[in-house]
């Protein structure tokens, strides 16, 4: 919860209600490190749209479903029940 505040700020009012943008920044932010690289939280608009760099479309593809919230059949059904 912390590290979204601190993307919500880093964003700021305009950038922070862009869904779009946002959705994006969210992927960005959930990257720990790329190639055994650490990658830093963004901290500003800058960050964000150089971790999406870097991460390129297959790798904002894989981050974007690696966090993506199971639905409840997916979670009922890996709960065998």
């Amino acid at each position: 919860m912390l590290e979204m505040m601190r993307l919500f700020k880093a964003l700021g009012p305009e950038l922070s209600v862009n869904r779009s943008y946002l959705g994006m920044a969210i992927v960005a932010s959930s990257v720990s490190m790329i190639d055994d690289v650490p990658v830093p939280l963004p901290v500003n608009e800058a960050g964000v749209e150089a971790v999406m760099e870097r991460l390129g479309d297959d790798g904002a593809a894989a981050v974007s479903a690696a966090i993506k919230p199971a639905t409840l059949e997916q979670v009922v059904a890996a709960a065998g029940n």
